[in-house]
């Protein structure tokens, strides 16, 4: 009889409607007005619930960088949702990127986690996070602490702190002990102060140490940005992370094969843990 029921109940578990693969743009409520983000769900079945990850873009990035598409696309492949999103002042989000900083975006980051928890199927959550966006990713996890299940950080711009105290940001020299108003960055943008300031005392590592969950960092040999040795410190600093050094990858992970398989190890530590 026993055996009979349990038939059944697979069987009416298989005819329940699922939802399909799917992705699409949603706006989530942040620290600067509203943010722009991409919400990609595997295939559902009603009732089932689903583990999700919160993906964070690099500084003065947006939510579309290949990297951070190969992963959400990795993950939904591996039957895990993903949010990617703009952080304030960038992508199609509201906000001035003149008024960014790390503080600011970490509250983004929560405020997209807190629109993951309210999803009536979402299961575990996870963060990820690429450049100064793994920065913001590690910290939110370290204050978070048990709310985030597993982390995955793709080159973590560490560097930031050491930059602001030097008076040189991706390539944009200022006086660091007497900030101006604004800072003109190469790409055609400025920042104001709050970011240096902000930036000089973050405790990055500090913070990110509070953290005990799974952690998967990945770095490029050849990124020029921000030097290895940082996710090499991040690795001394963490009770439970691997680290792999991806040898002749720059920054971006604009090898496409390198790319590729990056994608592929962040979405399967995700699915593992």
């Amino acid at each position: 009889m026993k055996n009979l029921l349990l038939i059944a109940a697979m069987c009416l578990g298989s005819l329940l409607p699922a939802h399909a693969q799917k992705s699409e743009d949603i706006m989530i409520q942040g620290s600067e007005g509203k943010l722009s983000a991409i919400l990609q769900t595997p295939v559902m079945k009603k009732g089932q619930k689903v583990r999700l990850a919160v993906i964070c873009h690099g500084f003065g990035s947006n939510k579309e960088r290949p990297l951070l598409k190969a992963i959400a696309d990795s993950l939904q492949d591996k039957g895990i949702a993903s949010i990617r999103f703009d952080f304030a002042g960038c992508g199609k989000s509201e906000g001035k990127f003149e008024d960014m900083t790390v503080p600011q975006q970490i509250e983004d980051a929560k405020n997209v986690i807190a629109y993951a928890e309210g999803l009536d199927w979402t299961g575990d959550i996870s963060i990820v996070g690429h450049s100064q966006g793994g920065v913001v990713a590690s910290m939110v996890a370290g204050q978070l602490k048990g709310g985030i299940r597993s982390v995955a950080l793709c080159a973590p711009a560490a560097v930031l702190r050491d930059d602001a105290l030097r008076g040189n940001t991706q390539g944009a020299n200022y006086d660091p002990f007497h900030l101006p108003e604004y800072v003109e960055m190469h790409r055609g943008n400025k920042l104001g102060r709050a970011y240096f300031l902000t930036a000089q005392t973050l405790p990055i590592y500090e913070t990110a140490s509070q953290y005990e969950g799974p952690v998967f960092i990945a770095h490029g040999t050849w990124d020029k940005v921000v030097p290895y040795t940082y996710s090499e410190r991040y690795k001394q600093n963490y009770k439970n992370c691997e680290l792999v050094l991806m040898q002749g990858v720059d920054h971006s992970f604009s090898n496409e094969v390198a790319r590729a398989k990056t994608a592929g190890k962040v979405a399967e530590f995700i699915r593992k843990h």
